[in-house]
This record gives C-alpha cells, structure tokens and sequence, in this order.
C-alpha cells in the first residue's frame, strides 16, 4: 500500500508538501499540487482521513437526520444533500428522528459524538431540546423544510402561496366549500400551509369553515381518517387539498373506501408532486417542490456556515412549481409552471367572473348536490 513518502518521492516534493495539498493547510503552487495529484492517482495512494482530522480538527463528515424512512419527502432532500456533500469532498451520516423530539436530540447528539463537522436537521415540532443541545455545545447546524424562527441558518420551499394557489383554482372552477388536509401541528409547514389555505379561500371572498380544516398529522392514515371525517360531515367538501404526498395516498384510499371518484364526485388537489402522481388516473394536480435544491442548498449553507461562523444566520425559501393534471376536474395544462410567473386565467378565475366576488354554486351532475 501507497504511503505518503512514496507519494512526495514519486512527486518530487517533501512530504509536508504532500499534507498540505491533502490537507489545504497552506497555499501550494498549481504546478506542485497537479504533480502531486497525479502521484497520488498514479500510486492509487488512499489519505488517511483520521489522520487528516488530527491536523484539521474537521473529519469533512457532515450530520443530517430527517425523517427519510417514514417520509418519501426527505428522500429525495436527502438525495441533494448526498450529492452536493460528495461534490465537496464531504461523507454523510445520517440518522432518522422519526419526528420525535426525544429520539431527535439522541440521535444528533450519536452524530455529534461521531465528530460530524456540522448537521443538517429536518427538525420535529418540538424542537426546543435540540436547539438547546446545539447551542450548548456550539455544533454549526442548518434546518431544513420545518423553520425554527430566525437565529439559524435554514431553507425551504414555499409553502402558503403555493396552498393558497391551489385553493384559487378549485375556487375558479366553482368550488366554495373546499376541505384541507393539514399536515402535523407544531410544524412551521402545517402553520404557513394553513395560512396559504384562509387567504386563497379570502381571496375568493370564501368564509373559513373550521369544519372543513382537519388534521391528518402528516401520515396517510391520519389522512385517512381525515377525509372520512370530513367525508361525515353535515356539509361535506366538494373539492379537497392534501398538505403532504403521504396524506395525498390516505386521502385517496379514503375516497375509495367511500366509493367516490376523483373527480367526477370530488376534486382533489395536493401539496407535493412525487414520481407516480401522473400514473394516477388521473393524474394529481399537484405542488412540486424542489426537494433536490433544498438538500443542496442546506449544504451550501453548512459550508459556508463552517468558513465563516461570525456571518448572521440566513433563511432561504425555494419556489415552488404548479404541476396541473386532471384530479382537479379540468383539462391537464403543460406540467411544471413556476408560482411566481403569472398564471392563464382559467387557474385564478372563471371568464367574466370578478377575482374579488363570491363564486356562485354550479350545478351539479345527475344524482349529486350542486356545487355549493
């Protein structure tokens, strides 16, 4: 096996010239450092990377705990997070919280104890452990996709304008008692998903009906047993939204189960867009957030974060796209259409009708109550 000395030998360079290239502890020559790349390649020479820690005091080894295994969600985050930190010379370990605030502060500490240079967290609803846990031991970290005020670095998606969107929508095609699947409480998405859903209904001139507001904690079956509720209600919904993609699965088998269509008896529209929502059919008219750039983003920010700790937190939030199929009861339009660019007139409002007027009932289909 390759050693060091060999290395510098084959290089033509001293073998402190070597830890410094290896280490990127003092500047070296372009043509010194390419000669002793090539020596490395060459003699297929592998850095002792425990070594390396001593003389650096980083591991280049980068913490994330998300929820990857009960949330499809976070798999693809973890996806960006994995390529970016490979991209930049960094390993992964990563721990799944199972979004429960005491499993969440042992498992960050467990990478804590692994010499991590810093952590990435999807946080739980209860983070207050874990933000006293990183403060006290001064572990740069990022939050990603749940916010935890504004004293840390973090990124997201959007989330209110996008929920508000899609209620405008299923309002523009005449729906005025539209449900919402809400996501766990306590998280800053449940929160910013629900004040998307008031102002779309507000803007429409809709009252907020608390009766068509329940919780389906972030799971397909509590968003199972949402819908049936709703579904019970004295007025139920004629048009749903689902805040998450595990709840969007629930509230379909809860649809079914009742022996209703999507959409012929019910619209259905969801936040998060995932790799099967257009084999549906139909296909689900969805949000699609960017999972990947948020992964890499938060490793943007740790690394950043690591060579300048004075620098004042940052919150980064990532737009959303409008992916328009046919779940919502219209035509399929061209799917990805960046929210921030301004939308055709059928997804804000009907033709003729005034953007700040009550919508009125529209009949219904034989053997259904109207619209209303």
């Amino acid at each position: 096996m390759a050693t060091m000395v060999d290395v510098a030998r084959r290089a033509g360079v001293s073998v402190a010239t070597v830890s410094h290239v290896l280490n990127e502890t003092r500047p070296v020559r372009p043509d010194t450092r390419k000669a002793v790349l090539d020596a490395i390649e060459d003699l297929g020479y592998i850095p002792n990377t425990l070594a390396r820690s001593l003389v650096t005091a980083r591991t280049r080894s980068i913490g994330l705990a998300v929820s990857a295994i009960s949330n499809p969600y976070f798999t693809e985050i973890l996806q960006g997070v994995e390529s970016s930190a490979l991209e930049q010379g960094y390993g992964l370990l990563i721990a799944d919280p199972h979004d429960d605030p005491e499993h969440e502060r042992k498992v960050v500490r467990l990478l804590h104890e692994r010499r991590v240079d810093g952590v990435i967290v999807a946080p739980s609803a209860e983070p207050a452990g874990l933000l006293e846990y990183l403060a006290r031991r001064k572990i740069p970290a990022v939050f990603l996709d749940r916010l935890v005020g504004d004293a840390h670095d973090q990124v997201c998606a959007e989330n209110s304008r996008p929920v508000e969107q899609l209620v405008r929508h299923l309002a523009g095609l005449g729906h005025i008692r539209i449900g919402l699947v809400a996501g766990l409480p306590g998280l800053s998405t449940t929160t910013e998903r629900i004040a998307g859903y008031r102002a779309g209904l507000e803007r429409y001139g809709l009252p907020f009906r608390p009766g068509l507001l329940a919780e389906g904690h972030s799971e397909a079956r509590g968003a199972e047993d949402a819908v049936h509720r709703l579904l019970a209600s004295p007025e139920p919904p004629t048009a749903i939204v689902t805040a998450n993609n595990a709840m969007t699965i629930g509230a379909l088998r809860a649809l079914r189960t009742a022996g209703l269509s999507v959409p012929d008896d019910l619209a259905l529209v969801c936040f998060d867009d995932f790799s099967w929502a257009d084999v549906f059919s139909p296909g689900l008219t969805a949000i699609s957030q960017p999972s990947r750039e948020v992964g890499a983003t938060a490793v943007r920010l740790l690394l950043d974060r690591l060579e300048n700790p004075g620098r004042p937190p940052r919150t980064v939030r990532l737009p959303c796209a409008f992916v328009h199929r046919t779940s919502c009861g219209c035509v399929a339009e061209t799917p990805g259409r960046p929210l921030d660019q301004p939308l055709d007139q059928p997804l804000d409002q009907p033709l003729g009708q005034p953007l700040d007027q009550p919508l009125p009932g529209t009949p219904g289909r034989p053997g259904k109550d109207p619209v209303s």
